[in-house]
């Protein structure tokens, strides 16, 4: 299987339970770091995820990745929270962080830039607006190469 048919396969066992008990899934990636593969699914809700949770998700996605068996080599499962530096992979996503300190990097430079740090001011499903210092950078949805929230120090 493709690193894609896997994540979209685990997707499948694990959404329903997700839903069913008012979880989001930000992510899932499926990387060899070394010699080891690595099944990491991020979740979350609203109020933040713990540690209790986490690991009820990660012994009903073990027993489906059991019954199931979508990956034929050894790997280490992992359910976690996608931490304070949440990546922000789809248009919804960009939507809930208006307002937010975000970090986003783009396929090509625009303005000069091809990384803005600073507060996200809109977002409209084409365009993201950021604002970093006094000055406004609109940046095309279609050139985000990868966003996430930042940390303000």
């Amino acid at each position: 299987m493709t690193t894609n048919t896997i994540k979209t396969a685990v997707e499948d066992m694990v959404r329903p339970y997700l839903d069913s008990h008012g979880f989001e899934l930000v992510d899932i990636e499926y990387v060899k770091e070394g010699s080891n593969w690595f099944l990491r699914v991020f979740v979350d809700k609203e109020g933040g995820i713990d540690i209790d949770e986490c690991g009820r998700i990660s012994e009903f996605l073990s027993e489906q990745l059991d019954q199931n068996d979508p990956i034929s080599v050894a790997y280490f499962l992992e359910v976690s929270s996608p931490g304070a530096e949440r990546p922000l992979k789809k248009p919804d996503d960009l939507r809930k962080a208006v307002g937010k300190y975000v970090f986003i990097s783009t396929y090509e430079p625009i303005d000069g830039l091809k990384e803005f740090e600073g507060t996200l001011l809109s977002f409209d499903g084409e365009q993201a607006t950021v604002e970093i210092g006094k000055k406004q950078h609109t940046i095309p949805y279609a050139k985000v190469a990868s966003a996430r929230l930042a940390i303000v120090f």
